[in-house]
């Protein structure tokens, strides 16, 4: 195994993930402030689920995302 290579598609896979989560929670976000189902105060539970088929891995992350 080549572990600059491994590291830089892990590198790569975070970046796209991170970039593509942010963009929809956004979207969520507004699309609920317009239908009024948010306020725009609330403190938003989120989870996260890391599975990696092959390997066996499945890793969750919690967390908060505050509006206010």
């Amino acid at each position: 195994m080549d572990h600059d290579t491994f590291n830089m598609g892990i590198r790569k896979y975070l970046k796209v993930v991170g970039v593509t989560s942010q963009r929809e929670i956004e979207h969520a976000v507004t699309e609920a402030l317009e239908a009024g189902t948010l306020k725009g105060n609330e403190r938003l539970q989120a989870r996260m689920v890391l599975t990696i088929e092959g390997i066996g891995l499945e890793h969750e992350i919690k967390g908060e995302i505050a509006l206010e």
